[in-house]
C-alpha cells in the first residue's frame, strides 16, 4: 500500500505558484489540494497523493519555479496526520 504524502511549494509571486501547480498537476497520482496566499507576495501550493508521486511532482514543481520566479522553499510531509489539514487552513 502506498504511503500518503502532502507536498508544498512556496513562491514569492503568483506566476511562480501557477507554474509550480501546472507542473505538479502533470504528474500522475497527485491531487491539487489548495493554494494559500499569506501576504508579502508569498503563495504556497499544496498537493497530495502517494509518497513517490508527491515527491517527484513537488521536486519538478520547485524546479519549474526557478525558471520563471522566486522559489522560497518546498517540502514533502510523508504520512501527514489527518488533523494537519485543520491546522493549516480551512481551504485544505
Amino acid at each position: 500500500m502506498a504511503t500518503k504524502a502532502l507536498g508544498m511549494v512556496e513562491t514569492r509571486g503568483l506566476s511562480g505558484a501557477i507554474e509550480a501547480a501546472n507542473t505538479m498537476m502533470h504528474a500522475h497520482g497527485v491531487k491539487f489540494v489548495a493554494k494559500e496566499v499569506i501576504g508579502g507576495g508569498f503563495v504556497t501550493v499544496f498537493i497530495e497523493g502517494d509518497f513517490d508521486a508527491v515527491k517527484n511532482a513537488t521536486e519538478a514543481g520547485a524546479d519549474s519555479v526557478r525558471k520563471v520566479g522566486e522559489l522560497i522553499s518546498y517540502h514533502i510531509i510523508p504520512n501527514p496526520h489527518p488533523q494537519l489539514k485543520l491546522i493549516l487552513s480551512n481551504n485544505l
